[in-house]
C-alpha cells in the first residue's frame, strides 16, 4: 500500500527506525515479558535514549517538539509489533500521561519531571478510571481535601495501565465536592512511594499480559500543593484536552496489529495446504481477506487525515470519534477472521494470532467504549 500523502521524509525515516528497533529489541522478546507481566525498564530507557520516548515534547525538555503524526506513526508501528501491553505500556507513557504535564505543568514542574520522562527513568501513568467511573470522568469519587500547603487524597482508581510499576501517577480527584458533573475535578501528580499511596492489586487481564495493569488506593494520601497540575477545579478540562490524542493513538495502534495481523494470515494461507491447493487458492477466502484490507487501509487514511488535522490546529472530535470507534471494530472483525483462516492453530496459545486477538478485545473497550464514541459523532451530526 501507498503512504499516506501527509508523511514527509522526515517521518519516513522516523517509521523505520521504529521499525528496526521493533524486530530487533522486542519481538524477540515480548512472549519473555507476556509471562513475566511486565516491559523490562532497560527497554524503556533504551527508548528514551533513542528519543522514542519524547517525540511530542518540547525540545527545551529533552523531547523532539515533533506533532500528531509523529505519535500515530509510534502507534502504529508498536502495534505492527504483535504484543499489545508493550504498545499500551510505552503509549500511556509517551501519549496518555505526560501530555498532562507538557500542556498544563508550570515551568518548575516541567524542569523536575520532564528531562527524566524523555529518557524513560521515570514512567508515567494516568490515574481516571474508578470502579464506579469510566468513560463518564464526572461521576468520579475520588476527594482530594486541602488541608494547609497539601491535599489530602482519598479514594480508589482501577484499570491503571502502569499502575505496579510506574514512577509518576497523574491522579484525577473531586477537589469542590459543592458542585455536580465534570466541574470541581483537579489532576495531581503523585509519586511512586508517596505515604498513603499503594498498589491494592495487581490486576489479571484477558490480554496485553505484559502491560502491568493495577488498582491504585489513596488512603489520607498527603500531596503538596505544589504538585496541582493546571488550575484547581479545571481538571475535567484537561483530561478532555488529551483524551482526542488518547483516541488517535490506540486508532494507531489498532491499525498496527490489524495490519500486521492480515500480514502473517496471508502468508500462512499461501502455505496452508487443504483440499488438494492452498487456502489462498479458495476464492472465497481470498476475497475475504481482500475485503478486510480494504478496511483496514481506509481506517489507515482516516487515521492520518485525523492527524494532519489535529498537527493544523482543527477541531476534530467528530473525526477522532469516529476514527476510535471504527478502528477498534475493525481491528476486532480482522482478529477474529485470521484466528478463524488459521483454523486449530488460530486457537493455539503458541500462535501469534491467537495472542493478538485476546490483545485486541480491549480496543472497543479502553479510552472511550464504541458506543460513547458514537454518541460523540452523534451530537455532531
Amino acid at each position: 500500500m501507498h503512504d499516506p500523502i501527509h508523511l514527509t521524509e522526515d517521518l519516513r525515516l522516523i517509521r523505520d527506525q521504529l521499525r528496526r528497533f521493533v524486530a530487533e529489541a522486542v519481538v524477540p522478546h515480548g512472549e519473555a515479558w507476556e509471562a513475566n507481566g511486565m516491559v523490562p525498564r532497560e527497554v524503556l530507557r533504551e527508548m528514551g535514549a533513542l528519543g522514542f520516548l519524547s517525540m511530542r515534547h518540547p525540545e527545551e525538555h529533552g523531547g523532539s517538539g515533533l506533532g500528531a503524526m509523529a505519535s500515530l506513526i509510534l502507534a502504529e508501528e508498536l502495534g505492527r509489533s504483535t504484543f499489545g501491553g508493550f504498545s499500551a505500556t510505552v503509549l500511556v507513557h509517551t501519549d496518555m500521561a505526560s501530555p498532562h504535564l507538557v500542556r498544563y505543568g508550570n515551568p518548575a514542574q516541567k524542569a523536575k519531571y520532564l528531562p527524566a520522562i524523555c529518557r524513560g527513568e521515570i514512567i508515567t501513568a494516568v490515574a481516571v478510571t474508578e470502579p464506579g467511573a469510566g468513560s463518564d470522568v464526572a461521576g468520579l469519587a475520588t476527594r482530594a481535601v486541602r488541608d494547609g500547603e497539601d491535599y489530602v487524597l482519598n479514594g480508589t482508581k482501577i484499570f491503571i495501565t502502569n499502575g505496579v510499576h510506574g514512577d509518576l501517577f497523574f491522579v484525577a480527584a473531586r477537589t469542590d465536592p459543592n458542585v455536580k458533573g465534570s466541574r470541581g475535578i483537579s489532576i495531581f501528580m503523585v509519586e511512586k512511594g508517596a505515604p498513603g499511596f499503594s498498589v491494592g492489586r495487581r490486576l489479571d487481564k484477558h490480554g496485553w499480559r505484559c502491560s502491568d495493569t493495577a488498582e491504585l488506593v489513596f488512603t489520607d494520601c498527603r500531596v503538596a500543593r505544589a504538585n496541582l497540575l493546571g488550575d484547581e477545579n479545571r481538571g475535567f478540562y484537561a483530561i478532555m484536552d488529551n483524551f482526542q490524542n488518547e483516541r488517535l493513538v490506540l486508532s494507531g495502534m489498532a491499525v498496527g496489529e490489524a495490519g500486521k495481523a492480515l500480514e502473517i494470515t496471508l502468508s500462512y494461507l499461501k502455505e496452508r495446504q487443504a483440499f488438494g491447493a492452498t487456502l489462498w487458492d479458495k476464492q472465497g477466502i481470498r476475497q475475504r481477506l481482500a475485503m478486510l484490507s480494504a478496511q483496514v487501509e481506509a481506517t489507515r487514511q482516516l487515521a492520518y487525515h485525523v492527524a494532519w488535522l489535529d498537527s493544523e490546529g482543527q477541531d476534530c472530535v467528530a473525526e477522532v470519534s469516529m476514527l476510535k470507534a471504527m478502528s477498534a471494530e475493525v481491528a476486532n472483525r480482522v482478529l477474529y477472521d485470521c484466528v478463524q483462516f488459521h483454523g486449530g492453530m488460530g486457537y493455539m496459545r503458541e500462535s501469534t494470532i491467537e495472542r493478538m486477538s485476546r490483545d485486541a478485545r480491549i480496543l472497543p473497550i479502553g479510552g472511550g467504549a464504541t458506543e460513547v464514541m458514537l454518541e460523540e459523532v452523534a451530537k455532531r451530526l
